[in-house]
């Protein structure tokens, strides 16, 4: 499955994947690699996603999928921040 979105750093590429990873294996998610973790919730949630066409995928449904991953990393990123902030 191809990635349509573009980060702006793509050398970054595997540094974002193995953070989503190490993330969504502290809130309990096991997945293989990164791009598993969102079959991983989708099951959990009960949504059926393929790794083909998802088509009749509602936007609801997309953003229950993908608003964990994406709001955990970001929650993490933010405490990390803070973390490197109050040690200078």
């Amino acid at each position: 499955m191809s990635r349509k979105k573009k980060i702006l750093v793509p050398e970054a590429r595997q540094q974002l994947d193995r953070f989503k990873k190490q993330v969504m294996k502290a809130k309990g998610f096991e997945a293989e690699d990164a791009d598993s973790v969102k079959y991983e919730v989708a099951n959990e949630l009960g949504i059926r996603l393929s790794q083909n066409d998802n088509g009749e995928l509602t936007s609801a449904q997309a953003g229950k999928i993908g608003g964990p991953i994406g709001g955990n990393m970001v929650k993490e990123m933010v405490r990390l921040a803070q973390e490197q902030m109050a040690r200078k």
